[in-house]
């Protein structure tokens, strides 16, 4: 099947308030254009270099994602074009986010990334952390970012009750949290599911979909 033919049978798949996030890390550019011909106007990296290598090379009106893994050190590279964070697992990333918008004029979206697997390799806050965080004073003076959610990556199991239970309980969270209201805090989006278990996710109340190898293939 065509990339065009695969997003067009996942987005049938999506109700109307889930976006569909293209993965593309490893993806050479011209297999990013096809998704772009496709009407796919939202793609998902994992590394800080790939992004901006890939970023000039395709349509402005294309909406970047860093879904992956990110460094304080790297944010610099992205604050001038990125449209959302999905990965933001510390106060210190967050400020340095802010910084880094700041000195673009830019305001960034932001989610919170929380930890929901069973598995120690994965990033996150857990549940006391994100709402300390969300209602504490360390937020006040970050004007140039926006928490509009959260983020979670479940358990990588073929046990689809775990992946459920996961999701079920970072939408309880995202429901708790959702009432937080500060110049800073939205929440509009709940980022999880991915191609294994997007449509377990779509179920339990995810705005977005990261979708990469149902789309692309096997990463290289």
């Amino acid at each position: 099947m065509t990339i065009a033919a695969t997003i067009q049978q996942i987005e049938d798949q999506l109700p109307d308030h889930t976006k569909l996030i293209a993965v593309t890390k490893t993806k050479p550019v011209a297999l990013l254009q096809q998704a772009y011909d496709a009407g796919c106007r939202r793609f998902g990296e994992n590394k800080v270099q790939e992004m901006v290598e890939k970023q000039p090379l395709l349509p402005a009106d294309v909406e970047w994602h860093q879904i992956g893994h990110l460094q304080t050190n790297k944010v610099k590279y992205i604050a001038p074009f990125v449209s959302l964070i999905h990965s933001v697992d510390s106060l210190k990333l967050l400020q340095e986010i802010n910084k880094q918008a700041a000195r673009h004029q830019r305001v960034i979206d932001c989610l919170l990334q929380i930890h929901i697997a069973q598995e120690e390799t994965k990033f996150g806050f857990d549940e006391a952390e994100a709402e300390a965080l969300l209602n504490g004073p360390e937020l006040a003076p970050l004007s140039n970012i926006r928490i509009v959610g959260l983020m979670g990556l479940a358990t990588n199991t073929d046990d689809e009750a775990q992946i459920r239970r996961e999701f079920q309980s970072l939408r309880q969270l995202y429901n708790r949290l959702s009432s937080v209201q500060r110049p800073n805090v939205a929440f509009t989006e709940l980022s999880m599911g991915m191609s294994g278990d997007y449509l377990i996710a779509i179920e339990e109340g995810s705005t977005m979909v990261r979708v990469g190898s149902a789309i692309f293939g096997a990463r290289n």
